[in-house]
């Protein structure tokens, strides 16, 4: 018989592995008349529903993406998936940054898989990751587009808590981002990154603090839309000298790929708003909403 003390801290003896939470985020969209409505939808947490709102006229449905815990940790492992139907046009965002904080073993796992359907609209624009000191995290977006369906892709890192001086300090990060168009090739992004290992051809990044890529990815646009759209990504990239640096190429798939980095917070965000209502007025000829992220 095993003493009282050992059984007691043998059940609370765990593998670092186990150490996390295992949290879905799963949504399903229809077209009904004019409008994208939320037809399924279920979660478990740290993930919290929310229905979609409509801002405009458009018909879209902007959805957020709610992590009530306020971040991740080691183990945790997060998932969200979308399936959009024919005609669909939803915007996902999220009401503030996504915090990765410190751990010892196990990175914090984020999953992202979005189905965008025939003739349909994707906008997926979360707040920037802040891998704190110490943290680990591992990131994965995948998209498959139907004929003639658009997906516009944000993701953007800070160097850390840049307040409390915590610039490059993260353990390591991982991501991967991968674009599948029905018939026109891929679009694949991946690297890692640890901190003081960078190589040579990406060390300018350290002395920036916000990196960013943005992906305009479809078939449904013609040739000389996406040349028009290039140029004035391209000049409003331009506008801060000093302060943003970026450059726009065109990838395998039609779409247009824009990389950048920031020197801070607000630079990031004025650079990335004049690229969404640059899109959005190119594409479709719709305005910016006023998201009231606060």
């Amino acid at each position: 018989m095993l003493h009282p003390d050992t059984f007691h801290a043998s059940r609370f003896t765990l593998h670092a592995s186990q150490v996390g939470r295992r949290g879905a985020l799963s949504y399903e969209f229809e077209r009904e008349g004019p409008r994208t409505v939320l037809t399924r939808s279920s979660c478990t947490t740290p993930w919290h529903h929310f229905p979609p709102s409509y801002l405009d006229d458009s018909g879209c449905a902007y959805t957020w993406l709610v992590n009530q815990s306020g971040g991740l940790v080691g183990g945790d492992h997060v998932s969200v998936e979308a399936q959009l139907g024919a005609g669909t046009h939803v915007l996902m965002t999220s009401p503030s940054a996504n915090r990765v904080y410190r751990s010892l073993s196990e990175p914090a796992r984020q999953e992202i898989r979005l189905s965008v359907g025939p003739d349909a609209r994707l906008e997926w624009l979360p707040e920037v990751t802040i891998p704190f000191a110490g943290s680990r995290f591992h990131q994965s977006i995948h998209v498959d587009l139907a004929p003639g369906a658009t997906v516009v892709l944000w993701d953007a890192m800070a160097s850390g808590r840049v307040a409390k001086e915590e610039r490059w300090a993260f353990a390591s990060v991982e991501n991967e981002i991968c674009i599948r168009t029905a018939i026109n090739g891929s679009v694949v992004e991946r690297y890692g990154l640890v901190p003081g290992q960078l190589p040579d051809s990406v060390g300018l990044v350290e002395s920036w603090d916000y990196v960013a890529s943005m992906f305009i990815i479809g078939d449904a646009v013609d040739a000389d839309r996406w040349t028009g759209l290039d140029l004035v990504i391209a000049t409003i990239l331009e506008q801060r000298p000093g302060l943003v640096l970026g450059g726009v190429s065109t990838p395998a798939a039609p779409g247009v790929v824009v990389k950048l980095v920031a020197r801070s917070a607000p630079d990031l965000t004025e650079t990335l708003e004049a690229i969404w209502a640059a899109i959005r007025r190119e594409l479709w000829d719709l305005p910016v909403p006023n998201l009231r992220r606060y």
